[in-house]
């Protein structure tokens, strides 16, 4: 299997090949996405919530985009990995943001990053395609905007709010970004987002006719249970897996099932004789 690339991403677009993303935050799982194929890898601010326990992605900083884009990047070979740049990482500067960026890239080995909002930060786009930083939009439900949203809540059902996604999306790509991801608004939206872009829509919860898909790998796997969108779909359910194997492996320990002599090593019996 060949890399993924940004350039893959816009040929994808054109031939009409589906694009596949998922998140990952560790070395472990992006090595198995990348052996299954997947396309791109996103390391997602998402990652406060499914693996620091946090309420929202707001508290979520760089040392800890920084960490976990390292190990998925070791982890990764084909797909196009992409870092999110954290709440407050490219609000402050032009300056700032092509500094923490470029962090991501050169420290942790991403190699496009991808940041939430539309006009408001198109200067900022437009900064990092000059620096050569490849950038991916993400408009729709912005998960740091959540306290100015009200919520986790669709986007785009209004007349004014639709307008203002399609004109931040043809703002996106004309400042330079290689593909906007569009989440949570409806699918006749992100159809005609889609169908007027020459740059490839990835969506979550935004319908069946986007140019890709991400998903959230422990939503998808059903590890997380503090609550499931609705635009999941969980391909495994790997949750109750796991809690079994875990009360399995207690009660085999404390009834002395565990370890048996084929999980040992063994010693020369004159050896021992020498200790005692």
């Amino acid at each position: 299997m060949s890399k993924f690339t940004t350039a893959s991403f816009l040929e994808s677009k054109r031939s009409g090949k589906k694009i596949s993303m998922l998140t990952a935050y560790d070395y472990t799982t992006a090595k198995l996405l990348d052996e299954a194929g997947v396309d791109s890898i996103l390391v997602g601010d998402s990652l406060g919530m499914v693996m620091l326990g946090y309420e929202n992605t707001l508290q979520v900083t760089m040392a800890d985009m920084l960490h976990h884009t390292k190990a998925v990047a070791r982890g990764t070979k084909n797909a196009l990995v992409i870092a999110d740049m954290p709440f407050l990482s490219y609000h402050v500067s032009i300056e700032k943001t092509i500094e923490n960026a470029g962090r991501l890239i050169q420290e942790a080995n991403a190699q496009a990053v991808k940041l939430e909002g539309g006009a408001e930060i198109i200067d900022r786009v437009e900064a990092l395609v000059k620096a050569q930083i490849p950038v991916v939009g993400h408009l729709g439900l912005t998960p740091q905007s959540v306290n100015m949203l009200g919520g986790f809540k669709v986007q785009g059902k209004s007349h004014q709010q639709a307008k203002k996604i399609i004109e931040d999306a043809r703002r996106l790509q004309e400042a330079g970004a290689f593909a906007i991801v569009l989440e949570c608004i409806p699918e006749g939206l992100a159809k005609l987002i889609s169908s007027e872009l020459e740059i490839p829509t990835i969506g979550i919860g935004a319908g069946r006719y986007c140019d890709g898909q991400v998903l959230v790998i422990q939503d998808m796997l059903g590890q997380y249970n503090n609550f499931t969108p609705k635009f999941v779909k969980k391909y495994a359910d790997l949750g109750p897996q796991i809690k079994k194997a875990v009360e399995d492996y207690k009660d085999e320990i404390q009834k002395g099932d565990f370890p048996e002599e084929r999980h040992t090593f063994s010693i020369d019996e004159s050896v021992l004789k020498k200790l005692y």
